[in-house]
């Protein structure tokens, strides 16, 4: 299908990291069967790969399509880092301050002996050479962590967050790279919406819950709405979550915070929903179709095409 993607005339394709696929295996695949798509991860988290296995994947993909990778790295979440890969979640600001700094210094080809907050590397250099250094993008869900993407890498990745969340975390990006004196180059903000293209609202309210629900309970995204403002609507969910009764938690999600963080609805609808976050400061929307109502996967990808 990443052929047709690009025939359809989208520019990117975009890989995760949590369950499935390794976040770089497919994006070999797409390098050699659709070489003009950019490349980018969103996200690889910062902790499951030691210091020099992380320069080597990220230089292993930039090497085969070179000037089209935008690597995304993050924290990802205590469950994937600590129950799933058995890592201590321990100071995440720092792992992907420090995972940052090292990745811009080896990814140059020059020797590292650093001693850095989160971990120490001695020695090491990178034996591939790269053509073009790959865009680097700081997955940031609140404050401190924008202000590192917007001062220290090439921009951010965001996600479940609504139009008007954008504009918020956007702003917060560009303030602090014009602060910091990182702006020569604007910043990327990357967005990874989830959508479903199906006019079948009830069953799309009911079955994004289950979805939304496993995301709402991890402890950085809960911080993140509740930064949000998001506390009041959401505060009955936590409670019964908490509490183990889990039908009460989903029924407890109100269906406008689901309209705000998953589009939906006809094609032509969802297509203007999306056009929303961009008015609102996102510069690439990274669409991340879920397989709810019924959906054709392949049919939606076509029907939210920018040809379509």
């Amino acid at each position: 299908m990443f052929e047709e993607v690009a025939e359809l005339g989208y520019t990117d394709v975009w890989s995760a990291e949590t369950m499935g696929e390794d976040a770089f295996a497919p994006l070999y695949l797409a390098s050699v069967w659709a070489p003009k798509l950019r490349l980018g991860t969103a996200i690889v988290p910062a902790f499951t790969r030691g210091p020099a296995l992380m320069a080597q994947s990220v230089a292993s993909l930039a090497s085969v399509a070179p000037g089209r990778v935008a690597f995304g790295i993050g924290t990802s979440s205590n469950v994937i880092v600590e129950r799933w890969n058995d890592v201590p979640f321990d100071e995440p600001y720092k792992k992907v301050r420090d995972m940052v700094q090292f990745l811009q210094t080896a990814l140059t080809g020059e020797k590292v002996t650093q001693d850095y907050d989160t971990f120490s590397v001695k020695g090491f250099r990178l034996a591939v050479r790269l053509e073009e250094q790959p865009t680097i993008l700081i997955a940031a869900l609140r404050e401190g962590m924008l202000r590192l993407a917007g001062s220290k890498s090439d921009g951010t990745i965001v996600n479940w967050l609504s139009p008007e969340n954008a504009a918020i975390v956007s702003s917060i990006v560009h303030d602090a790279a014009a602060a910091s004196g990182n702006d020569a180059k604007p910043k990327e903000v990357v967005a990874r919406l989830f959508v479903v293209p199906s006019e079948d609202r009830e069953t799309v309210l009911r079955e994004a819950k289950y979805v939304m629900a496993a995301y709402l309970n991890v402890p950085v995204y809960r911080k993140f709405h509740e930064w949000m403002g998001r506390t009041d609507d959401l505060a009955d969910h936590w409670a019964l979550w908490e509490s183990g009764d889990r039908p009460g938690a989903l029924e407890a999600i109100p269906d406008h915070i689901v309209d705000e963080l998953i589009v939906s609805g006809s094609a032509k609808q969802c297509k203007a929903r999306i056009q929303e976050y961009y008015d609102n400061g996102i510069t690439t929307a990274a669409l991340a179709v879920l397989p709810l109502a019924g959906i054709d996967m392949a049919q939606a990808v076509r029907d939210l095409a920018p040809s379509a």
